[in-house]
């Protein structure tokens, strides 16, 4: 037993992952395996329960081969060499093999101070595995590799493998599920040993592009001292990196390239890369601004969109506007691009290419990265790959050890959930920099994933101009002082090789002096340049406010939204809701919110807007009211078990996409609003599960959704469904917080809305895409009410008339009513319900639809209604820190007349947004009730 076990161990335990690797080899190629080996794997294919004479057959029948060979007796006269110590030996080679393959990049030559140790990785020794100098010159089966040769001795099979893994680009790829994948970048590397051949002319353009880098930020350093520009200096080989990422791009066909970007190198790409024009950049170190901005932005938030030329025929590029929170314009890049890509009828991401540049620390450290990464494979927000860059100056802010920065070996470790493979390149070697964005984009066009060129540099100025780095990390500072810098080092290896004269690097940095000087451009020709990032409306759009339609089509429309597919089985609380919307479609009974909202949809569909409505349960909704989605009860989705009534309204409908979003705000919210900026004509919606989860975005609200026109000049149309209402259901599920939004509303930047019935949603909706009003609008849209059977509507409010900001009271004799109770949302039906219980004709109910931009003139009209009027009441749920209260406060003072008193009825101020006891919910409201109908208990005097 023992010497049957000696013959055949190295076959299995920790062995076993290089049997299956080349049982994956074989069924690719037979040829690519030893001889011995293909014997034993052709006599695998009759194997009883291997599937026959199958030539990819699964695996397991054939691990459980080995273990039954092995229980029955030697086989090593099969598939090996009688010798023992040398099966073991060609077993240890493999092993070799792939643990470089797996850990090279650990031993890299990476970084350009030469300040890393290389780390004790005895798994990439030879002696690790047994060998010694004696066994250097033994020939060993290579056949699957890419070295060019089937067998070599170990000395020169470990050669190859130092070279191509452990020089100056260290790849990580091995964890990618797929053996296409890894054996495409094993050939891709093994056949060159990684190391470029480029010609003569290639390289003088590399070396121009490191000029352009360096000359800029110097040029830079000495016209505008102490200003703040964030210095590429140190990292000069990305933008070598982004000319060849752009220019190859071209040639492989892509027509669209949106970049996303934070600070460090911002300037440098805008001139060098972008093709903005110098001399503007200048104008405005030295202090022009738009004039037709009301806030502006610095000059390293800017974006710009321009045609550059290439090889495969112009491209356009958008540099997206970012803030100082970094990583944050991630999402929004990839939603821009899958507007593009949709306009397009790119299916595949082929045409239109993200581009995301990234620094060390913010890569490892910023939550948002997860997110988006997490949107890549996902149907509704795949890109077909992003090509990601990190600028790695290793330092982050001012912490350059990474037992502080990160808690993995490396920055680019996150990307590792989605197998995207990792190309760590020495800053230093311009030529391996740029067959590492060969690669990266051949990678990403060939599988449409994403992938991460990890330039490893430094940073030779600190954070800013106006930071001394060497206050924190002297020694580090020290050596780079001392550092010639990128551009030198290339041109002295250059004249080394005979490709440029001594004099060649020196007047080429003098030529781009020149030029900068006289506002040359030193990008490929520039066909068009502009500050515009964002796509313009072309839709029919109007400044008409009716947003009715005909009942005869509300009536056909409602016809199509409950046409079931004949054999489509509903779940009978679904088939109940679509019986139900039958009857309101024939105006059989009121509509309730669901209806509103389909009617909304499908007309807009219908005339040729499209949709695209997101959120963690956008397809069913939170509370179960919209069903945009029926499943078939006797199939699962992912066999078509699904139908979407609101893709099938009309034969030249416009698209209607509905997506049940990953677990994500943050990411998913820029995804949404990136989409709305590039698709102008598509209604944009974004839904958060309970209101309060847009606290998770807040980001994404205050940088971009309310901001982002006054600073840049962007125009969005996106709409967020934040469900909001006091239920009793505690803190965390009762308040959108709207005072939030309120806070940041100014300058007539956003819509604040509350509707409360079907017919309001309605025509909302339509307002929102049927006028020129290209503004983000925020919803809060109720809960009860979603099936409160007094919010409803008649089928023939949707038929004219349009969004009504304020709802007066229809039933108040006005010549009696001396006091007023305003108020918004889901209180209004309380109050109502008291007033009936207890008579009171001297009190009016309004609803305020539209909180902004408050529409001033139609209250004062309200107020001047009322001849004896003498009391106003602003009543709500929320806290009276919260809500609508302070905001509203001096807009109806503003309109109140003489002598009339303004109060407040509702909730005490809270540190919490609700109480979470369903009594103590209950005795709040009461109050607040009675207090609305009661003595006032503050008052205002105009």
């Amino acid at each position: 037993m023992m010497q049957q076990y000696s013959s055949n161990s190295y076959l299995f335990g920790g062995n076993a992952p290089y049997i299956e690797d080349l049982y994956e080899a074989y069924l690719d190629n037979p040829a690519s395996v030893s001889e011995s080996w293909r014997a034993y794997f052709d006599a695998m294919q009759h194997v009883p329960g291997a599937n026959g004479d199958a030539r990819d057959i699964a695996h397991s029948p054939v691990q459980a081969s080995f273990a039954e060979r092995a229980r029955l007796g030697p086989i090593c006269r099969v598939i090996a060499s009688p010798d023992a110590e040398l099966g073991r030996k060609r077993v240890s080679v493999q092993k070799l093999i792939a643990a470089y393959r797996n850990i090279g990049s650990r031993w890299a030559n990476l970084d350009p101070l030469k300040r890393q140790e290389r780390p004790a990785l005895p798994d990439l020794e030879p002696s690790f595995y047994g060998f010694s100098d004696t066994d250097m010159d033994i020939v060993f089966n290579t056949s699957n590799t890419y070295f060019g040769k089937e067998t070599m001795p170990l000395r020169e099979l470990l050669q190859n493998l130092r070279e191509t893994y452990c020089g100056t680009l260290g790849i990580e790829f091995m964890y990618i599920t797929d053996q296409t994948e890894k054996r495409w970048w094993q050939a891709k590397l093994e056949t060159i040993r990684s190391k470029p051949d480029f010609s003569t002319e290639k390289k003088k353009h590399i070396l121009e592009r490191l000029t352009a880098a360096e000359g800029f930020e110097r040029y830079l350093h000495t016209r505008f001292i102490g200003q703040k520009r964030f210095s590429l200096e140190g990292g000069d080989s990305f933008i070598a990196s982004m000319d060849e990422l752009i220019q190859r791009a071209g040639k492989a066909g892509v027509q669209e390239i949106v970049i996303g970007m934070a600070h460090r190198g911002r300037l440098n790409v805008l001139v060098n890369i972008m093709g903005k024009n110098p001399l503007d950049l200048f104008a405005e170190f030295e202090g022009k601004h738009a004039d037709d901005l009301p806030s502006g932005d610095v000059k390293y938030h800017q974006g710009f969109t321009s045609d550059l030329a290439t090889p495969g025929g112009p491209i356009n590029l958008s540099l997206a506007f970012n803030p100082s929170h970094l990583e944050i314009v991630n999402p929004v890049v990839e939603g821009a691009v899958k507007a593009r890509q949709v306009r397009r009828g790119d299916r595949d991401g082929s045409q239109v290419l993200p581009i995301l540049v990234h620094g060390d620390a913010a890569f490892s450290g910023q939550g948002v990265i997860m997110e988006t990464l997490n949107l890549a494979l996902t149907r509704g927000y795949g890109t077909g790959g992003t090509v990601h860059i990190v600028i790695n100056n290793q330092i982050g802010f001012t912490t350059s050890d990474p037992r502080d920065s990160r808690s993995t070996t490396y920055c680019t470790d996150v990307v590792k959930m989605i197998e995207a493979p990792v190309l760590h390149v020495n800053g230093d070697d311009p030529e391996s920099v740029v067959l590492a964005t060969q690669m990266a984009l051949d990678y990403r066009q060939a599988f449409k994933r994403d992938v991460v060129i990890d330039i490893i540099c430094f940073r030779k100025l600190g954070h800013n101009e106006q930071d001394t780095p060497a206050m924190t990390q002297p020694l580090m500072y020290k050596k780079i002082a001392q550092h010639p810098g990128t551009r030198k080092l290339y041109a002295e290896r250059l004249e080394s090789q005979g490709v440029i004269g001594e004099a060649y690097g020196a007047e080429l940095s003098k030529q781009f002096r020149k030029d900068l000087d006289a506002g040359k451009y030193s990008t490929n020709p520039v066909l068009v340049n502009k500050t515009i990032f964002t796509a313009e409306p072309t839709a029919g759009r109007n400044e008409a406010s009716e947003t009715g339609v005909p009942l005869a089509e509300l009536k056909r429309l409602s016809e199509m939204l409950t046409k079931i597919p004949e054999g489509f089985k509903l779940h009978p609380l679904v088939e109940k809701v679509v019986t139900d919307r039958a009857r309101m479609g024939r105006g059989e009974q009121p509509l309730d919110w669901g209806m509103g909202e389909h009617l909304a949809f499908a007309s807009l569909v219908a005339g040729g807007y499209p949709i695209r409505i997101t959120g963690q349960d956008s397809g069913r909704a939170t509370f179960s009211h919209r069903h945009a989605v029926f499943h078939d009860q006797n199939r699962e989705k992912w066999d078509s078990g699904t139908y979407i009534p609101l893709q099938n309204i009309a034969d030249n409908q416009a698209t209607f996409t509905v997506i049940d979003s990953v677990l994500s705000e943050e990411a998913v919210l820029g995804f949404e609003y990136g989409y709305s900026i590039s698709a102008p004509d598509t209604l944009v919606i974004w839904e958060a599960q309970f209101g309060d989860f847009a606290n998770g975005a807040q980001v994404l609200i205050d940088q971009f959704i309310t901001s982002g026109e006054v600073k840049w000049g962007l125009a969005s149309g996106l709409t967020l469904m934040l469900p909001h209402g006091y239920e009793g259901q505690g803190p965390e599920h009762s308040s959108a917080r709207p005072e939030r939004f309120l806070q940041l509303c100014a300058e007539n930047n956003i819509q604040v809305c509350q509707p409360s019935n079907p017919a309001q949603i309605f025509h909302l909706l339509r307002r929102q895409m049927t006028t020129m009003r290209r503004k983000p609008l925020i919803i809060l849209t109720p809960k009860s009410l979603l099936r409160n059977k007094d919010a409803v509507s008649q089928l023939a409010d949707l038929s004219q008339g349009n969004f009504r900001n304020i709802i007066g009271d229809a039933t108040a004799a006005h010549e009696k009513v001396e006091r007023l109770i305003a108020c918004s949302g889901k209180v209004y039906y309380d109050l109502i319900n008291r007033r009936q219980e207890n008579t009171q004709e001297k009190v009016a109910i309004i609803r305020i639809e539209q909180l902004y931009p408050f529409p001033f003139d139609e209250f004062k009209g309200v107020l001047d209604h009322y001849p004896k009027l003498k009391e106003i009441v602003w009543c709500q749920d929320e806290p009276k820190n919260q809500g609508y209260w302070r905001f509203l406060q001096h807009y109806i003072m503003n309109a109140m007349s003489p002598g009339q008193q303004f109060g407040y009825a509702g909730r005490l101020a809270s540190a919490s947004t609700a109480c979470g006891y369903a009594a103590t919910h209950a005795i709040q409201q009461k109050a607040l009730l009675d207090q609305a109908f009661g003595e006032f208990s503050v008052f205002f005097n105009k």
